[in-house]
């Protein structure tokens, strides 16, 4: 990383009368310790989402943006999702077993502490809301992952450690189950399986893709470690979740 030089006295007779210029850092320039530039890959499922990302990182010369031939070499790895399904679940997964990158998510939500335990889980070391991920917060995620260190915005750490929590208790008393068991969305996608809604009406009726609908009972049917939708009805019922 180089700075702009400043230009070169004229003469001496020129410098005695007028003191040299300071020199100007150029914008990109950061507190960073590190010198080299990190080669990053990006992974998105969305050309928008991929172009979001790619798009800021590229103008910045501390940033080596690394093609998919080559992307298992990167030093940081950014998966950029809207939540965390099983597909992300998946990458993540397979990421956190290459010892040569560290991983970082930008993530439109997560739906619950279960999700974002799930991120953590697999190996994700740092995470940034995509509302928040503009050209500079962008460039610290990666300086920080590539520097070894953690990231978490502090609201997503009360939700893990609550999470973890009600974990505990669960296990102390694994009858021990209340509202904060299900999402909003979760709680209102098996009250309409409830009604008897298939996967296509539920999505029209809830604005969600067929796809995100099938995530997120599925999600569920795993956390509660049940069979199928029918028997996630019934327990939801029994323990009054909807």
């Amino acid at each position: 990383m180089s700075c702009p030089r400043a230009s070169s006295p004229a003469s001496s007779s020129t410098s005695s009368q007028h003191p040299p210029s300071p020199v100007r850092t150029a914008r990109w320039t950061t507190p960073s310790v590190r010198r080299e530039r990190v080669s990053v890959a990006v992974y998105a499922p969305d050309p928008i989402l991929h172009v979001g990302v790619v798009q800021p990182l590229r103008q910045r010369p501390e940033i080596d943006l690394k093609d998919l031939p080559d992307a298992d070499q990167a030093q940081v790895s950014l998966v950029v999702v809207d939540s965390v399904d099983n597909e992300t679940a998946a990458l993540l997964n397979r990421l956190r077993h290459n010892s040569r990158t560290r991983t970082g998510l930008v993530v439109g939500t997560f739906e619950s502490g279960d999700a974002l335990q799930r991120a953590i889980d697999s190996g994700v070391a740092a995470v940034l809301r995509r509302a928040e991920a503009d050209q500079d917060q962008l460039l610290r995620l990666v300086l920080a992952i590539a520097n070894g260190e953690g990231v978490l915005p502090g609201d997503l750490l009360a939700k893990l450690l609550s999470h973890v929590g009600s974990l505990q208790r669960s296990a102390l008393d694994p009858r021990a189950v209340s509202l904060s068991t299900l999402t909003s969305r979760e709680a209102e996608m098996l009250r309409l399986v409830s009604d008897g809604l298939d996967t296509a009406e539920i999505a029209r009726e809830t604005s969600f893709s067929e796809r995100t609908v099938k995530n997120v009972l599925h999600e569920v049917i795993t956390r509660l470690q049940l069979r199928n939708r029918a028997h996630a009805v019934g327990y939801a019922l029994r323990n009054g979740l909807i």
